[in-house]
């Protein structure tokens, strides 16, 4: 957490120098700033480094410049660094009263050089362990267990007849999201199928489920919620770039929802082998497509044991915007459409989405056990208790 803190006091004093150098007061730069950290998950560091800087601290924009680069390789690839891009380019449009032509086009100059260094960072995510790998053999007991525990999984959410499209993961049918469907429309959810065969992850699919989403949507005369898994929340996230006015939210499921080019992964070579041509070149427009963040609510399931899919590809920036939540369970990146967690999250973030509230990380029933967050936190809370004993003694 101090490198985090050291990059938020360093990112603050060169984003300030960065709008002096467009021509902004230090009044314009503060509103920015203030109005962007507010939902920022660390808000409270944020708006204190910005309370204590000082005219001084924000010289050198070069220092300032390489110092963000320089912490933010050693904090290690991030999605959240598009907050910090998404600032900077804030700054950057801001009319300054007192800025020339030539300072706003070295400011922009500056922004996207920015951008590179973070894309270089960001290429770095390594493609998940051997261990990881060997660990999805575990799958086959997630879908085989799945039958004696379904019934005790509970049924707490009213799904109010809302509709809900289901995508299945990379090789998978609609048999792959038969829990999923089964659970949600126990709950009083209406599911649809994706009905297209196995999910190749191919470009061609995009205009029958556009043509899916509008039948759906005409039915019920009200937006669609969209749940991917795996592949299938790449066209869950293309979905909602593309028919905003459509999708209620989407809830992706252990799914690369960005950075898929560059992305390392085992499964690249099997997609290769079954489409003949490399993916990046067959479907580059398609997977730039998924880069931006959709401007509906995003809830982003994933483990950090995925042994197929690098798990930091599967998790959207959380301090974009909000709305925006990455939910952790305990599994298989191959179990995780039998996982009695990510049936509960995905019913939990329907509901909540869909009725403007807050989404808990999990229930706060007795299930919250099947959670890694429940787990950290109690490791937290013990650890904070041993130091209070160091204190004290």
């Amino acid at each position: 957490m101090e490198v985090r803190i050291q990059l938020y006091n360093k990112f603050t004093q060169f984003a300030m120098s960065l709008g002096r150098l467009n021509g902004l007061s230090i009044d314009e730069i503060n509103t920015v700033l203030k109005n962007s950290y507010e939902r920022h998950p660390h808000a409270e560091f944020m708006l204190g480094a910005l309370e204590n800087i000082h005219e001084k601290d924000i010289e050198d924009f070069k220092f300032l410049f390489n110092e963000c680069v320089r912490i933010c390789d050693e904090l290690g690839p991030s999605r959240e660094y598009i907050t910090l891009l998404s600032i900077l380019t804030t700054i950057a449009n801001e009319a300054g009263e007192n800025k020339t032509l030539e300072q706003n086009q070295l400011v922009h100059e500056i922004v996207l050089k920015f951008k590179k260094e973070i894309e270089l960072i960001n290429q770095k995510i390594p493609k998940p362990p051997l261990f990881n790998m060997l660990l999805e053999s575990r799958s086959l007991l997630e879908w085989g267990s799945i039958y004696a525990i379904y019934p005790f999984i509970p049924k707490r959410i009213e799904g109010n007849g809302r509709p809900v499209l289901l995508i299945p993961p990379y090789l998978g049918d609609d048999y792959s999201t038969s829990f999923v469907r089964r659970y949600l429309d126990s709950l009083g959810f209406k599911t649809y199928k994706w009905e297209m065969g196995f999910n190749m992850v191919k470009s061609h699919y995009i205009p029958r489920l556009e043509e899916k989403l509008d039948d759906i949507y005409e039915m019920h005369k009200e937006k669609v919620s969209i749940v991917g898994w795996s592949g299938g929340g790449i066209f869950a996230k293309i979905m909602a770039n593309r028919h905003p006015n459509q999708v209620e939210q989407i809830i992706t499921i252990a799914s690369p929802v960005w950075g898929v080019m560059d992305m390392k992964t085992p499964v690249y070579g099997l997609l290769e082998f079954f489409q003949g041509k490399s993916l990046k070149e067959r479907n580059k427009r398609f997977l730039q497509e998924l880069e931006p963040i959709p401007n509906v609510p995003v809830t982003c399931i994933y483990t950090k044991t995925d042994g197929l899919v690098p798990w930091k590809h599967c998790m959207e920036a959380e301090s974009y915007r909000k709305g925006i939540k990455n939910i952790e369970v305990f599994g298989s990146h191959s179990g995780l459409g039998a996982n009695a967690s990510v049936l509960m999250i995905t019913a939990n973030a329907l509901s909540a989405n869909i009725n403007g509230v807050t989404i808990e990380d999990a229930t706060p029933h007795i299930e919250r056990i099947l959670y890694p967050f429940y787990w950290s936190h109690k490791k937290w809370k013990l650890f904070k208790k041993k130091s209070n004993l160091v204190q004290t003694s």
